[in-house]
């Protein structure tokens, strides 16, 4: 494998499915199952997941709430669908742990770098829920972070594209894929990636992203493996 231990960013709108609103069943026992794959090879996975398939605090404060709040709740959303990946794991047979970075005792353990990396170390995949426990921060920056934190070679974004565009290709017929691209020309072509916080950190601390297709089956084992497919953001 080309990569030891990573970092893998799925959002919260991935476990919908073909759904409107909420967790697909089918969805998470298909990652559970790719990410099962790659562990049995000595991968040490982390996982950092969104919530915007419940709440998303930024929607909530375009609609009037208050940002701090609609944040809290946006955070609370990401521990739902901790809970509902780390049942998909361990249903595959996967021993996990549930990390949080707002104190839920009786549902999970706090963040402590030392625990997770120990995890990791005895072959457990790691969830970190609740976001970086502070308002105005997304999941993307909290990936981040968590990746810097634990030492992750590089971090996975999975999404349902295969890869950065120079354009939307769900919009554009034009739009050109980049195999690789720099942190620099990302910045100079306007390319959103990740949100600039959290790409800036990663540009800091010269830590690779690759954007790939999470939905095609395989695509995980072939990315952990060094293949080339979706796109590899480096320095």
């Amino acid at each position: 494998m080309k990569y030891k231990r990573i970092l893998l960013k799925l959002s919260g709108e991935a476990l919908m499915g073909n759904r409107q609103y909420g967790i697909d069943p089918e969805r998470l026992s298909e990652y559970a199952k790719d990410i099962k794959e790659i562990t049995e090879l000595g991968v040490e996975v982390a996982i950092v997941i969104g919530g915007g398939n419940i709440f998303r605090g930024v929607a909530g404060a375009m609609n009037g709430m208050d940002r701090v709040q609609g944040d809290h709740m946006g955070m609370l959303a990401t521990v739902i669908n901790g809970l509902a990946l780390q049942n998909a794991l361990e249903d595959a047979g996967i021993k996990t742990r549930l990390q949080t970075a707002i104190k839920i005792n009786e549902v999970a353990e706090p963040f402590i770098r030392r625990k997770a990396m120990s995890h990791l170390n005895k072959g457990r995949v790691v969830i970190f829920g609740g976001g970086t426990g502070n308002p105005y921060f997304t999941t993307d920056s909290a990936a981040v972070l968590r990746a810097i934190e634990i030492e992750a070679d590089v971090i996975l974004k999975g999404t349902r594209v295969d890869g950065i565009y120079s354009a939307d290709p769900e919009k554009d017929s034009t739009a050109v894929k980049f195999d690789q691209i720099s942190f620099k020309d990302v910045l100079l072509k306007g390319l959103k990636v990740m949100d600039t916080t959290a790409f800036t950190l990663s540009q800091e601390n010269e830590l690779p992203i690759i954007v790939f297709d999470m939905n095609k089956k395989g695509n995980l084992l072939k990315v952990v493996s060094g293949e080339n497919i979706g796109t590899e953001v480096n320095v």
